[in-house]
C-alpha cells in the first residue's frame, strides 16, 4: 500500500527534472530579468540592440497633441479621453512622413464597438451610452451626426 504514494510522488519529480534539463538545451544562457527588473520582463541581452531599433507603431496621445492641439483640447475635455487617437485614425508608425494625412475610420462599426446597447448592468461595459444599431439610424455613419472629438455636444461645431 506504501507503493501507492511513493510511485506518483518519483514521478512527478521526473517529470520535473526532465522540464528542467530540457530547459537548459532550449532557453538561452542570456535569457533572463537583468537590471531594469520585472517592468520590462524576461528578454534575451543578446537581442536588446534589435528591439531598440524596432519602429513603434503606436506613439499615443502625447505624440498627437504636438501638432494638434485642438483636437487633443477637445478630445481631453470630453468622454472620449480614455481613448487613444490610433484607436480610430489607425497606428502613427510612419506620420507625418508616409503617409501625410492617416486614414480615418469613419464606419459605423468602430463606434458600435463600445456604444451598442449591452444588457450588463454589473458591468463598467454596459453603463456607456448605447443605442441599438438596428433602430437608430441603420443607413447612415455615425459621424455625420456626431463629433467624435466632442461626444459630449450633438453635430459638428
Amino acid at each position: 500500500m506504501r507503493s501507492h504514494v511513493w510511485r506518483p510522488l518519483f514521478v512527478a519529480l521526473a517529470v520535473v527534472g526532465l522540464i528542467l534539463i530540457a530547459r537548459a538545451f532550449v532557453v538561452p544562457p542570456d535569457f533572463g530579468v537583468y537590471e531594469r527588473g520585472f517592468m520590462y520582463g524576461y528578454h534575451r541581452r543578446s537581442n536588446e540592440k534589435e528591439w531598440e531599433q524596432f519602429k513603434v507603431k503606436y506613439r499615443g496621445k502625447q505624440y498627437c497633441m504636438d501638432c494638434h492641439p485642438d483636437k487633443y483640447e477637445s478630445n481631453m475635455s470630453s468622454k472620449h479621453k480614455v481613448i487613444q487617437c490610433e484607436n480610430c485614425h489607425g497606428p502613427a508608425i510612419d506620420h507625418p512622413e508616409d503617409p501625410p494625412k492617416l486614414t480615418v475610420d469613419r464606419s459605423r462599426k468602430l463606434c458600435l464597438r463600445c456604444h451598442t446597447k449591452l444588457p450588463y448592468p454589473s458591468s463598467l461595459r454596459g453603463k456607456l451610452k448605447g443605442i441599438n444599431p438596428e433602430e437608430h439610424n441603420p443607413d447612415m455613419e455615425c459621424s455625420t451626426c456626431h463629433n467624435p472629438h466632442k461626444p459630449d455636444m450633438e453635430g459638428w461645431s
